[in-house]
């Protein structure tokens, strides 16, 4: 099975709302796929069309080979879930909710969660209600990969967390992976996301921004600095490949997050009259988030001789 994920044409309608407006996705097994978006983006709606709590609108999708809307509870089975506050049974202690969990599954589930809650440091008497948040959530990723699950899925699992505990996390993450499970990880955590992404993909208003190999953006994206003499100076468009994702001027400067940015377009910005110095470096993860969440892409070129050139504002 080459993609434990498979979306197209995905949409999810509400009331006064486009959810998701056709969405096209495929996760690779055996990768850490990172799904950016700012609050409302549609990160969470496209966690339940995946796991069978949400009909999609429009579109299809596959999961681990099977249909949400059909196999959803075959799909739940062979998926482990965390969410940013975890849904736990307060009464119970931390060895009773392993053992209670254990009953929904074959094989050694407890075994598994015992080993886990060990690793994580947790008193098994210890009641839920008397757990940290970090606790909780140690205990609910322990629920979630005892049955060995072939995807894993994390919604905001850190939020609110402290380092040391994200960081185990983390390390949970990458031994999946090492063994050839896949994790779709949604979070607002950019420098964690950086640090074990293969995959990434900016959720924006029910649209990918971006959706691409971590390694591919980093070399793709740039930052480029235009310093001028005169902030009303007039740029060259740039043509395809390039996409503008943002575009700021500050006094006497104009930035760009640029994606496919040229040697030959900074050549052609540094031999525009008025252009004093022109500095390109390659985009961080978090620029490229806030472009694509903030900034506008630049249209298209036109035929239109006139659209040569624009005013940068």
């Amino acid at each position: 099975m080459s993609s434990v994920i498979s979306a197209k044409g995905l949409e999810v309608k509400f009331s006064g709302c486009d959810a998701l407006r056709g969405i096209d996705l495929d996760v690779p097994a055996g990768t850490v796929f990172a799904l950016l978006g700012e609050n409302g983006a549609g990160k969470t709606t496209l966690i339940r069309v995946l796991t069978g709590f949400q009909k999609p609108t429009a579109g299809s999708c596959s999961v681990l080979g099977m249909a949400p809307e059909r196999d959803s509870l075959e799909i739940r089975r062979r998926v482990g879930y965390v969410s940013d506050a975890p849904a736990l049974y307060e009464w119970m202690r931390v060895g009773e909710i392993g053992w209670f969990a254990a009953s929904f599954y074959a094989g050694d589930y407890l075994e598994r969660y015992r080993e886990s809650i060990d690793r994580f440091e947790l008193p098994e008497d210890r009641k839920i209600k008397h757990l940290s948040k970090g606790q909780r959530a140690k205990v609910a990723l322990g629920l979630a990969i005892a049955h060995n699950p072939d995807l894993l899925i994390l919604d905001e699992p850190t939020s609110g967390l402290d380092p040391l505990v994200r960081r185990e996390f983390l390390e949970s993450m990458l031994d999946r992976v090492a063994t050839g499970r896949t994790v779709l990880l949604s979070s607002h955590h950019i420098s964690e996301v950086e640090r074990v992404a293969d995959e990434v993909a900016i959720l924006h208003q029910g649209l990918f921004r971006i959706n691409d190999s971590l390694s591919e953006l980093r070399e793709s994206v740039s930052e480029v600095t235009i310093s001028l003499e005169d902030p009303l100076t007039i740029l060259p468009r740039l043509e395809a490949p390039a996409e503008v994702l943002q575009e700021q001027s500050e006094g006497r400067q104009r930035r760009l997050v640029v994606r496919n940015f040229q040697p030959a377009m900074q050549q052609q910005f540094e031999a525009r009259p008025g252009v004093t110095s022109v500095h390109v470096r390659n985009a961080t993860l978090d620029e490229l988030f806030v472009a694509c969440i903030r900034g506008e892409s630049t249209p298209a070129p036109s035929d239109d001789p006139h659209s040569e050139q624009t005013k940068v504002a």
